[in-house]
Parts: C-alpha cells; sequence; structure tokens
C-alpha cells in the first residue's frame, strides 16, 4: 500500500520543468471538484463531509480517469520517475522542453526520496483527507490521523496509513464510477484487484475492469497496472487468485500515455507525493508489450496484474490532450 521504491536500484529522478505545483484547472474548464471540499476542520478535528460519487458517462470514463489523475500529478508538483532510463520523450515538450536526465546513485536516489518527502509533509494534507473520503473506512483513518496531529501539536505530520489505494478510488469516483459495484473503492489495492480477478472469471458483470496477466492485452490509457511486493510475491494473476480476499501489499498505477517501448503512469503515495513513474516495455512472453515495474535488478517489483477498462478507448498519447497539460501550453 506504501509504495517507496528500493534505494538498491538505479532510478533517474526528474525535475519537471515547471518544478513547482499547479494549480487545478477552473470547473468552467475541467469540471473536477477538489479533493479538500470533500473534507472540513482542520488538522486535529478534521471530519468528512462529503461521501458520495458522480455516476458518469461511461462513454467518457477513460478520458476522464487519465485527465483527473494528470491534474492531481500536476497539482502535486509534476514529480516524474523514470524506471526506463534514457531520454524521458514520453513526457509533453511544455513540461519539460529542456529535460536532461542523470541517473542517481542508490545515496543520492534516497536524498532525492527524502527531499520530496519533507517537501510533501503537510502541504496537501486537506487534499489526501479528501482521497480518503471516497473509501468506506476514510472517516476512521482521518480519526486516527487527527489522533497523530493532536500528539504533534497539530503541526504537520505524516499520514498514518497509506494513501494510494485511497487516492486511486477518488480518482474513480470523481470521474463516474460511483457505483461500488463498478469499482470497489478501498483503502487497499487488492480489493478492486480481486473484483476484477472476479470479472475475468465471469463472477461479476458490472465492474469497470477486467484482470489479466501481463502482456495478454494491450495496454491503454486509463488501465491500471499493479504490483506486489512484501508478503505477496506475485506474478501473475494466477498468483493472486490463489489468495483472493487475504491481506497482500499491493500498489496499482494509472497509465496516462503509451509509446513504442515506455508507458507513463500516474499513481498515489509513490514516495509520499502524486508521481508520474516512466517504464519500460518488453514483449517477451506476451502477445502483447508489458510494463516491467523497475530495472531488472534485485528487489525489483514484477506487474503482476493489467486492470483492462471496459470503456471506449483513447489516442495512446492522452497525457498530451490533457486539458492540464492543454492549460500549459497557452501560459
Amino acid at each position: 500500500m506504501r509504495p517507496i521504491f528500493p534505494f538498491v536500484l538505479l532510478l533517474t529522478l526528474l525535475d519537471a520543468v515547471p518544478a513547482s505545483a499547479m494549480p487545478r484547472l477552473p470547473r468552467d474548464v475541467f469540471d473536477v471538484i477538489p479533493s479538500e471540499t470533500r473534507v472540513t476542520g482542520g488538522r486535529g478535528d478534521m471530519t468528512v463531509k462529503q461521501t458520495a460519487c458522480r455516476i458518469g458517462n461511461t462513454a467518457d470514463l477513460r478520458r476522464r480517469i487519465v485527465n483527473i489523475a494528470i491534474q492531481e500529478w500536476a497539482f502535486f508538483g509534476f514529480h516524474t520517475m523514470n524506471a526506463a532510463g534514457g531520454s524521458a520523450l514520453v513526457l509533453p515538450a511544455v513540461i519539460a522542453p529542456d529535460l536532461v536526465s542523470a541517473d542517481l546513485s542508490p545515496a543520492d536516489a534516497q536524498q532525492k526520496m527524502i527531499e520530496i518527502e519533507t517537501a510533501q509533509a503537510g502541504s496537501k494534507d486537506f487534499s489526501v483527507a479528501g482521497y480518503w473520503s471516497a473509501t468506506p473506512d476514510g472517516p476512521a483513518v482521518i480519526a486516527q490521523q487527527n489522533a497523530a496531529w493532536n500528539a504533534a501539536g497539530r503541526r504537520p505530520t505524516y499520514w498514518v496509513q497509506p494513501w494510494s489505494a485511497a487516492f486511486m478510488s477518488w480518482v474513480m469516483c470523481e470521474a463516474g464510477l460511483g457505483n461500488p459495484l463498478q469499482f470497489h473503492r478501498s483503502i487497499a489495492h487488492r480489493e478492486y484487484v480481486d473484483q476484477g480477478i472476479r470479472t475475468s472469471d465471469g463472477e461479476e458483470i458490472y465492474s469497470a475492469y477486467t484482470a489479466y496477466d501481463p502482456g495478454a492485452r494491450r495496454i491503454e490509457p486509463g488501465d491500471l497496472l499493479c504490483t506486489s511486493w512484501g508478503n505477496a510475491d506475485y506474478h501473475d494473476v494466477t498468483d493472486r487468485r490463489r489468495a483472493m480476499g487475504s491481506y497482500a501489499s499491493t500498489h496499482c498505477d494509472v497509465a496516462v500515455k503509451v509509446t513504442m517501448n515506455r508507458v507513463a503512469v500516474i499513481g498515489g503515495n509513490v514516495m509520499l507525493t502524486v508521481m508520474m513513474s516512466i517504464l519500460p516495455l518488453t514483449q517477451d512472453g506476451g502477445a502483447f508489450p508489458h510494463a516491467v515495474s523497475e530495472p531488472k535488478s534485485e528487489g525489483a517489483r514484477p506487474i503482476f496484474a493489467h486492470l483492462k477498462l471496459r470503456a471506449t478507448p483513447i489516442e495512446a498519447n492522452a497525457l498530451d490532450n490533457s486539458p492540464t497539460v492543454k492549460a500549459l501550453g497557452k501560459k
């Protein structure tokens, strides 16, 4: 649930241009209700005031999921991690016109992670609380966080619970998957991964996502790519099917752009922020190219499930065509 990438790997962390966070777009430009409006109060006495979700037009679902994730990535500061190596050409030129990437040593990568964590601690508390509001257990988690804030004198502190699944739940909530039969919003990714497996097994018919092994279907923007670690050493859907319903450390990101040999994905609580990861694609052992979660090295976590969105396809370079990127180009 808390995807902090192993320091033993040589990663490329990219400070995207502009380096500062971008305000969310006005609702008359992109109709998304900011997550922080779903909670009220301050650190120590925060409560949830909105738990309802949109139920929208599925014809526009894939694009809304992608565009919402991109807007949150920009709002948190465009943090990007390149696990593919080489130039990050997957990023639109307007975001990174003169981007030069450099491999970091494990020590430098760790220091960069600490800098990101420190900058994010407390700065987006109300947004994260709004993410939690989209999950059934959100009020209980916020109550735990209130206790942590009060113990710290109401100063900003790290969240007591990992919020990556809460982020994904809110994205789906705001995108239009308000019915739990379509998407099982939860504080744990494994809940909606299991829903996708049940759909692939013919046990559910309304789910928005169907689980496939990596390489079994073409990756498209709006699909989810899921990894495991710790107690869950999964390599394909069958591995999870054997343990469905049980606890597992899992994480999923949403694809926002696919090229010939790269895929850009966005997820929450990656290094305690909303992070874009650029992953390499390979076609060994599959009918279609599939993503490698990190360079093949000790500690790498393979992607074990591709959750395919049952919605109208959109263009592979959806990132470039998002309202957020278009707004940057007009500045």
